[in-house]
């Protein structure tokens, strides 16, 4: 069966677009996944509690035959490749790739939870995703993604780098 899933793809060390834009070449390279959709990349302010460079962001939508757990093994292999060294929370990143929502499952495993349990809070990720499926409905919330927009994004922290 094939299935439509939302990742969220965040960088803020090195080339931060090129990471980005490599991150969604080798996903498109496995032939159990295909890139339908790209959001436009914005630059948000880190949420980590340290000092950080500002991150660029982006989400997509991807049609794919692997199940959620390989999936996630499948973006943890893309971070790998691209030079991600630490999984630990606040942490400078090459790049960052979570599964946001996978069709309307909810999923809770050990190494796993869909959807991302915060992504109706992050500005980085409404806004791309108010971009490219505003109507989606949260599995958990029952609200589209276009209101969880208008509650949480405030403009000023947003903006699209040149």
């Amino acid at each position: 069966m094939i299935n439509t899933v939302y990742l969220s793809l965040g960088s803020n060390i090195g080339n931060r677009k090129e990471n980005i834009l490599n991150a969604v070449k080798h996903l498109n390279k496995n032939n159990l996944i295909e890139v339908e959709n790209l959001a436009t990349i914005i630059e948000t302010k880190s949420q980590s509690n340290n000092s950080q460079p500002n991150y660029l962001n982006t989400a997509c939508k991807i049609k794919t035959l692997l199940t959620p757990l390989e999936l996630l093994s499948e973006t943890q292999k893309v971070e790998i490749k691209l030079g991600r060294k630490s999984k630990g929370q606040g942490d400078p990143r090459t790049i960052d790739i979570d599964i946001i929502f996978y069709e309307d499952q909810i999923i809770i495993e050990n190494h796993l939870t869909i959807p991302h349990p915060l992504a109706h809070l992050r500005d980085f990720v409404l806004i791309p995703m108010n971009e490219i499926e505003q109507t989606f409905i949260h599995p958990i919330l029952q609200e589209p993604i276009y209101k969880l927009y208008d509650q949480v994004v405030k403009p000023e922290n947003i903006s699209i780098p040149a």
